[in-house]
């Protein structure tokens, strides 16, 4: 991989393609054998990262408050307090453009508010709880709040989906652009959503999409598309079930685990991708499906598949894949891959890299 990021774009500071994912993919590494030269590593990554950034997106994945978070949290475990301070002003500088009500920018996670809010969350997790003051963390969620009750009262749809979200005009669905992505943002314990509010307004909206699920227990990659076509965790059940698992946790109701479970039955039958390998659209992120249900389950099925789609992804380059554009980095290639191979050696307490806490 170390080889192959020599050809790599030098301009690409993202965690979804670029330095940001590979300084993910060391920390990792870092925090599975405390080998302290892969903190090392992971410093150096992110000091690249910290020259290329261009105030054009906001959000982890896809934008400067991914360098930012992630920079944050290895020099705090490198102990450079300076640094670390400098990561948290830059990323709270973002903030205003976040929760302006004058904004266009979208909700979802890859370029939208989730991606930012996830952004915050990370840091506290990485550092400490209050690093990110709740009161920034409230905003941006209450941004989100308005925003999907905004639309749905606009597509009349506010009392069959209380929350709905459009990126690009359409309601997709999915993890990284849709529907299942911002309520997983808004289920998660650090964003501290009142109870009711989860109640009233993102509870009855992850029901709506339950209701678009196909017969095959996969789901559409948008509302109105009805082809059962895409396995992916960007598009379809991979990405859908961990907003179930997270309402399973939350709601504590039988459902939510059953159509948990039926989306894996469809992983397990449809999620070895010629796609590649990686995290967005390939089996390493699908994989993550299982470490989530063995996490939460305990049931030793799940640890299998785990580690079935893990031997399909040592086997790499065999398969006749389509070899991805950026095929080193973390959410489209090799480090994926790497990064869901480290995390079965602690499944139960793996997690899909910026996406799960």
């Amino acid at each position: 991989m170390e080889e192959g990021l020599k050809t790599a774009d030098p301009h690409d500071f993202s965690a979804y393609t670029g330095w940001t994912g590979i300084a993910l993919l060391y920390l990792q590494l870092y925090q599975v054998n405390n080998e302290l030269t892969h903190l090392q590593r992971a410093l150096d990554y992110v000091k690249r990262t910290m020259r290329n950034l261009n105030g054009r997106r906001v959000t982890f994945l896809c934008g400067d408050a991914g360098p930012l978070a992630v920079g944050a949290v290895v020099h705090h475990k490198q102990k450079n307090a300076a640094e670390e301070k400098e990561c948290i002003t830059k990323l709270l500088q973002l903030h205003r453009t976040v929760v302006s009500s004058d904004s266009d920018l979208p909700d979802e996670l890859l370029y939208g508010r989730a991606g930012y809010l996830y952004a915050l969350l990370y840091v506290n997790k990485g550092i400490g709880p209050e690093t990110i003051p709740e009161s920034n963390i409230k905003e941006v969620v209450d941004a989100i709040l308005e925003s999907g009750k905004k639309l749905s009262k606009e597509e009349r749809k506010a009392e069959r989906c209380p929350l709905l979200y459009e990126w690009h005009r359409k309601q997709y669905v999915g993890a990284a652009h849709g529907l299942a992505g911002i309520y997983c943002m808004l289920m998660q314990p650090s964003a501290k959503v009142n109870q009711d509010v989860l109640t009233e307004l993102v509870k009855p909206s992850i029901d709506y999409v339950r209701h678009k699920k196909f017969r095959s227990g996969n789901y559409p990659s948008s509302l109105s598309n009805e082809m059962d076509r895409l396995v992916h965790w960007c598009h379809g059940a991979p990405g859908v079930i961990h907003m179930l698992i997270q309402a399973y946790k939350v709601f504590k109701e039988e459902k939510y685990l059953k159509d948990a479970v039926e989306c894996s039955e469809v992983i397990w039958q449809r999620g070895l991708l010629r796609k590649g390998y990686g995290i967005c659209h390939g089996t390493a992120g699908n994989g993550y499906a299982f470490l989530s249900m063995y996490s939460l389950t305990q049931e030793k099925k799940y640890l299998y598949r785990a580690c079935k789609f893990a031997e399909w992804c040592l086997d790499y380059g065999t398969h006749g894949c389509r070899i991805p554009d950026r095929p080193y980095s973390l959410f489209e290639g090799m480090a994926g891959a790497i990064h869901y191979l480290s995390d079965l050696l602690n499944p139960e307490t793996s997690h899909f890299p910026a996406f799960e806490l």
